[in-house]
């Protein structure tokens, strides 16, 4: 068995959460900056075009709701390899009906690793046991297979979809906390 690995054969990982100072710098496209104001090293594709917009939104968030920024999206961090891989968390916290929305993405040189699902479980076993949150909603396109076998593994049942004006058709998912 690799040593890198938790008994079930996922990575270990830690989401850790950025402060607002890493989120701007990141937001700004400032990866010297942003990795001086993080507790962990960044990679070049927090700052690449695909990631900016949501680092951008997760910045205005917790400047507008600082409480917020225990929920939002954070670096996915692989605990053995003292690597950041990905980003993961909620779009905020629970709302008035207690739903919570997943995200996450893995940095392209580090997919089908098993960092995905290693982040998403975090995420589940965090939304069980806080009070608030009731169900779990998690929006995919619906070409990304990937991600759609991923959730569906986890009991998550379609309920609709929506328009995103980034992200365009999404299929949305649910499932009790």
């Amino acid at each position: 068995m690799d040593p890198r690995r938790a008994e079930d054969g996922a990575p270990r990982i830690e989401i850790v959460r950025l402060c607002s100072d890493a989120l701007a710098a990141i937001a700004a496209g400032d990866l010297p900056t942003a990795e001086e104001r993080s507790p962990i090293p960044l990679s070049e594709c927090f700052v690449g075009p695909d990631w900016r917009s949501v680092w951008t939104r997760r910045r205005d968030q917790i400047v507008a709701d600082p409480a917020s920024a225990d929920w939002i999206t954070g670096a996915i961090w692989d605990l053995e390899r003292h690597l950041t891989v990905g980003r993961a968390g909620y779009h905020g916290p629970p709302d008035e009906h207690g739903m919570v929305e997943v995200g996450y993405a893995v940095d392209p040189a580090f997919r089908r690793r098993g960092y995905a699902r290693a982040a998403f479980v975090s995420l589940l076993a965090q939304a069980a046991v806080e009070p608030f949150v009731t169900v779990v909603r998690a929006t995919v396109s619906p070409d990304n297979e990937a991600s759609r076998n991923l959730i569906l593994q986890y009991g998550f049942t379609h309920v609709g979809e929506q328009w995103d004006d980034e992200d365009g058709l999404e299929l949305i998912y649910e499932v009790p906390a």
